[in-house]
């Protein structure tokens, strides 16, 4: 791994849900939103596929503890870290696109 942050995020689910309703969950809320992929479920993410973006990739999965949940987010600190925020903040400050100038395909591999 030459850079980046995975982090891996345990859960306890609620009666009445699981994985998958998690994952819909998930995936709804980040449906908008240009720098955040929710992967099809049990698709879990590598850092190597957010290198070079302002992406941040999410992943979920069953765990093999009853009642819990896997979930996998990965980002390129060096992008999604400081410098996209800054350049994120100045589009939001003079009114332009929230993709102006951070391309979302990142380098591969």
């Amino acid at each position: 791994m030459s850079r980046g942050i995975l982090a891996t995020i345990y859960v306890r689910l609620v009666d009445g849900h699981d994985a998958r309703s998690a994952h819909a969950i998930l995936a709804a809320a980040y449906a908008s939103e240009p720098f955040v992929r929710v992967l099809p479920y049990a698709q879990l993410p590598a850092t190597r596929h957010v290198r070079g973006s302002n992406l941040c990739a999410i992943g979920v999965h069953e765990s093999r503890v009853p009642g819990q949940l896997l979930i996998v987010s990965v980002l390129d600190n060096l992008v999604k870290g400081a410098a996209g925020q800054a350049v994120q903040n100045l589009n939001l400050l003079f009114g332009f696109a929230d993709t102006a100038g951070l391309g979302p395909i990142p380098l591969f591999p």
